[in-house]
């Protein structure tokens, strides 16, 4: 019986509606999703240590202020230890393919043996009223073959603004629309789960509503998957902003995201740890993807999340050669809002792959495991404990300090300068970071600003 595609995909609707939604929901095993968390078990924990820190302060403030600072303290080594490592590999591996790049005249780079694969791209938008001609223009601007280019617009279908604002335009063939029907929770994850069951590609990618990718990106999306070993899951691109002469947020944010992808993310993927994946401009092996349940849909970072499960099942992710572009977020309480999703859900991904520490440790390895502690646990803490860090600039001010007598008379007096020490050089192995992930003409203008990012980071506190 020949009927359309939207015919047929209704009828399947027809009889398995409630089973894809609940799969969306449910594709993550639950040991590892964060929708059997005991939220109620976790708030009476979270009491219950302030209570504690509260009356510690009162009865016993020197020892209290003193277990906050070791752990501070011990936090800013591991994650300044960690970025050194990785800014370590990125050069050396920016100088390996700085000899390696052929010279002109030399043989060109091999051939694909294979066909060009079909990928599918998913596009999550969200009470967008006047985004979708703008996104068909910026995707029409791709190269790769239209009959192998399948991109998907993700729409709730409680989201009247969007889908009333996509009922008026004429998409072309290669882009589609899905609309996720209304459960008990309405995240990005769910609703890329819910749209997988659609894709018809063999890889799958992700890009945010307002992205700009470059023309070529599927094109090296194929090749890189193509000559990658079959261990390598998932090719994660770079993350840019056109706007960042916007004003001074605009600029910082621009630099950090800089400094995450071409020099966290990239150090990261250099030295063979836990990748935690940026939210778009993310492509997939379909297989592997499936193999290790998609997306949680119950986190707020599932990006964070998924780079932890690929690792823990043996697949690997390698940085891509590709620039997509998109707006960056220059109003101060948008921003705040953000970077709290963002630290919670690194929070939600620790305690969930920490449930079991020695199935993780086994599924890491030593290396990866302590490794994640730093990226997601000491950076959490990094943010919440930064006041007791700053604290310290009181000592160069001659003002008075509770850790001051304490300190004079460790490590032969010697600790305090120490302490300063170690605040410069992770200051200094910040702003090294920052030149060189900006260094580029495109973000040239920002050297300048590189030092600012100092009153910059305490916003996230």
């Amino acid at each position: 019986l020949l009927c359309s595609e939207n015919a047929a995909r209704e009828a399947i609707l027809a009889l398995r509606r409630t089973a894809l939604i609940r799969q969306a929901e449910t594709r993550v095993p639950a040991q590892e999703s964060c929708r059997t968390r005991n939220e109620r078990r976790f708030g009476r924990i979270a009491v219950g240590l302030m209570a504690a820190a509260a009356l510690g302060l009162v009865l016993a403030p020197n020892a209290v202020i003193a277990l906050l600072t070791a752990w501070a303290v011990l936090t800013l080594v591991a994650s300044a230890t960690l970025k050194l490592f990785s800014f370590a590999a990125i050069l050396r591996r920016h100088r390996q393919d700085r000899l390696q790049k052929p010279s002109r005249g030399a043989r060109p780079q091999p051939e694909m043996t294979a066909p060009l694969p079909v990928i599918s791209v998913m596009v999550p938008l969200f009470a967008e009223a006047d985004i979708a001609e703008k996104l068909i223009g910026r995707l029409s601007r791709l190269d790769y073959p239209r009959e192998l280019m399948d991109i998907l617009i993700v729409v709730e279908e409680t989201d009247r603004v969007t889908c009333e604002a996509l009922q008026g335009v004429r998409l072309p063939r290669w882009l589609r629309v899905i609309q996720v029907p209304d459960g008990p929770v309405r995240t990005k994850p769910r609703a890329l789960n819910y749209a997988l069951n659609f894709c018809r590609g063999s890889i799958i990618g992700v890009w945010d509503a307002e992205d700009r990718p470059e023309p070529g990106q599927l094109h090296k999306v194929a090749r890189g998957f193509h000559f990658a070993p079959p261990e390598v899951a998932c090719l994660q691109g770079v993350l840019d902003y056109y706007n960042p002469r916007t004003n001074w947020l605009a600029r910082a944010f621009t630099i950090e995201y800089a400094a995450w992808f071409r020099g966290t993310l990239a150090g990261a993927a250099a030295l063979d740890l836990v990748v935690p994946l940026g939210g778009t401009t993310l492509f997939f092996r379909r297989d592997a993807l499936e193999e290790i349940g998609a997306w949680d849909a119950w986190n707020v970072t599932e990006d964070a999340d998924l780079g932890v499960r690929l690792t823990r099942r043996g697949y690997r992710t390698r940085m891509l050669d590709t620039v997509t572009h998109e707006e960056a977020n220059c109003r101060l309480i948008p921003w705040v809002k953000q970077r709290s999703r963002w630290l919670k859900g690194f929070a939600m991904t620790w305690g969930v792959h920490m449930r079991d520490p020695v199935a993780l440790w086994r599924d890491l390895g030593t290396r990866r495991f302590l490794a994640l502690q730093v990226q997601l646990f000491a950076s959490v803490s990094q943010y919440l404990l930064a006041p007791v860090l700053w604290s310290f600039w009181l000592l160069s001010l001659g003002l008075p300090h509770p850790m001051r007598d304490m300190l004079s008379g460790m490590l032969g007096g010697n600790a305090i300068a120490l302490l300063f020490a170690l605040f410069v050089a992770s200051e200094l192995l910040n702003i090294a970071v920052g030149l060189w992930a900006v260094r580029g003409r495109a973000h040239r203008h920002l050297l300048p600003w590189v030092p600012t990012l100092h009153l910059y980071f305490p916003l996230g506190c």
